[in-house]
């Protein structure tokens, strides 16, 4: 497997290209990390992006949904997408409102998904989106029955047409404008739990540790 992604014309970054990499590392850990990955495709004449959660299988994307929701019915047909998945790291702050940005870590997904229709690894699947966004919970859960899983489409992306976009660090002022007296600099920013809260009926039951230790974050 090569370190990095082909670049494509589809993937190529043209506008600040020193912001782009293809190191497959760097993507994986940004998509291992994240939660939510927007879905873009056409239908007809119209647009969509739908926020999906999503997990990364070795080299591809899962996504899963209803049967019956146009998105799995149109991706099922070999619809070609886009997945774009950003992690927020901070609001920079520059001395003229122009230079504001914030620092941020995205990873852009091309191709087209494949219905996983084989009943063993579509389980697995489910399993790997469970532990994605939660490591630990599917041992602990009911695990989908035959109807529950008939009423799911799960969707395999090919990781192939990568593109890792990122910022990082303090404002870039213009030269002209660093007297300025305005305050500059980094608001950082990440998402952290609050403290777990448990419904009615488990409010005498041990709240699991990967429950109270849970966490989002590359380190």
């Amino acid at each position: 497997m090569d370190q990095n992604f082909a670049v494509t014309q589809r993937t190529k970054l043209k506008r600040i290209p020193d912001r782009a990499s293809y190191d497959r590392a760097t993507a994986y850990a940004i998509l291992d990390e994240g939660l939510i990955g927007h879905v873009g495709f056409v239908d007809g004449e119209d647009v969509y992006v739908i926020p999906m959660a999503y997990a990364r299988q070795g080299d591809r994307l899962l996504l899963h949904g209803s049967v019956a929701s146009r998105l799995a019915k149109r991706l099922g047909e070999g619809l070609r997408i886009s997945v774009c998945v950003t992690l927020l790291d901070g609001m920079v702050l520059a001395r003229s409102v122009f230079e504001h940005s914030m620092n941020y870590r995205s990873v852009v997904c091309l191709g087209s998904a494949k219905v996983i229709a084989e009943q063993g690894e579509k389980l697995e699947a489910l399993r790997v989106l469970t532990e994605h966004l939660l490591p630990g919970r599917w041992d602990d859960a009911r695990q989908p029955n035959a109807k529950e899983l008939a009423a799911t489409t799960v969707l395999a992306l090919p990781l192939q047409e990568v593109t890792v976009k990122s910022r990082s660090g303090p404002p870039d002022d213009l030269e002209k404008d660093k007297a300025r007296p305005h305050w500059a600099g980094v608001i950082p920013l990440q998402l952290q739990p609050g403290p777990a809260q448990p419904d009615a009926l488990a409010a005498d039951t041990a709240v699991p540790d990967y429950v109270t230790g849970y966490r989002r974050s590359a380190t």
